[in-house]
């Protein structure tokens, strides 16, 4: 699909009155009148493939036209993940249980399908030895829908416990992981997992990006759900940026724990990368795979990989304070 025909397919798409409030909020950011910038809006919107929440998240209204070039838009990002990625073999991530059958030892948890087929006594079985589970929907993403459940919601009424989660349509239970001392210093309410992007590129292959998901008092790390993120050094796994939220607030200490950003230490971090360097040859029809990986105090556990890499956190503004974003970063990998 070339970038005109992305661009119109967006416009005809457009949530326009989500845009008028953006562009308010935007106006009120860089101080620029509101024609001004929804002209430069559309200029980035026909030569980048750059969305309205794209050019917020960017502050794309900062950036010289040399500075836009390495951002990495929606309309970009699709385009990769086409190039990169065979359709037809997507289901080896975006089915939850057939990720956890073909990476069961990056795993390293107990898990269980809940759908039709599921008994209660299987579900008893599961359930036996674990103060806590996770309910992941079956389909679905950025963290919508998962629940957390201790063990007293089915200790003294397991019947009932079953015919809540079966209401709660087909889903994944998943034993609840312990994240490292360390990790869970930055925010102990959320696993806080390292989202580490591999690329098979033409030109070389490996680890293109790692991002530190933070949570900040929910269960979910995810930028969609409240967390924030921070840009980690791929040399040694310490956190190089300030953390940022999607809504473009930023942190040089968490807000509950006051844990320093900057400098924090990932602990395990050479397994990390070796743990997601190994699995991108898996399915070596998926070039580009972001691999959510969870610190424990054995070492490193996937908590699952994305056929299709959210392209928000790695174009926070705050993570590139020069203006140059992580396309700089792909174009050693491939051609983009």
């Amino acid at each position: 699909m070339s970038r005109l025909s992305f661009f119109f397919k967006r416009l005809v798409r457009m949530d326009w009155h989500k845009m008028w409030k953006m562009t308010a909020v935007i106006q009120k950011r860089s101080g620029k009148g509101r024609v001004a910038l929804l002209a430069d809006m559309l200029r980035c919107g026909i030569k980048y493939n750059a969305g309205y929440m794209d050019y917020m998240i960017a502050e794309m209204y900062r950036l010289n036209d040399d500075q836009k070039r390495s951002v990495i838009t929606r309309g970009i990002s699709n385009g990769i993940v086409r190039r990169m990625n065979d359709k037809a073999y997507w289901h080896f991530f975006d089915d939850k249980t057939e990720f956890n059958t073909l990476f069961a030892g990056e795993i390293g948890r107990k898990w269980l399908r809940s759908d039709e087929k599921l008994t209660e006594e299987q579900l008893a079985d599961f359930l036996s030895d674990l103060p806590a589970v996770l309910f992941k929907p079956l389909e679905g993403s950025s963290g919508v829908g998962i629940e957390k459940f201790e063990r007293g919601a089915w200790e003294n009424d397991l019947p009932g416990f079953y015919a809540r989660i079966r209401g709660m349509g087909d889903a994944v239970l998943e034993e609840l992981l312990v994240q490292h001392p360390d990790m869970a210093k930055m925010c102990p309410t959320s696993v806080n997992t390292v989202r580490v992007a591999t690329l098979l590129g033409d030109k070389q292959e490996g680890i293109v990006y790692a991002f530190l998901r933070i949570g900040n008092g929910k269960v979910m790390d995810n930028v969609d759900q409240g967390g924030m993120a921070a840009r980690v050094d791929l040399e040694t796994g310490t956190l190089k940026t300030v953390a940022a939220d999607k809504a473009g607030n930023v942190f040089e200490k968490h807000p509950m724990t006051g844990t320093p950003i900057i400098g924090f230490q990932i602990p395990y971090w050479e397994e990390v990368k070796a743990l997601c360097l190994s699995a991108m040859r898996k399915v070596p029809q998926m070039r580009y795979v972001a691999w959510d990986v969870a610190i424990t105090p054995d070492g490193p556990k996937f908590i699952e990989g994305n056929s299709f890499p959210s392209h928000a956190v790695p174009q926070f503004a705050a993570h590139y304070p020069d203006g140059y974003g992580i396309l700089t970063e792909f174009r050693k990998f491939i051609d983009v």
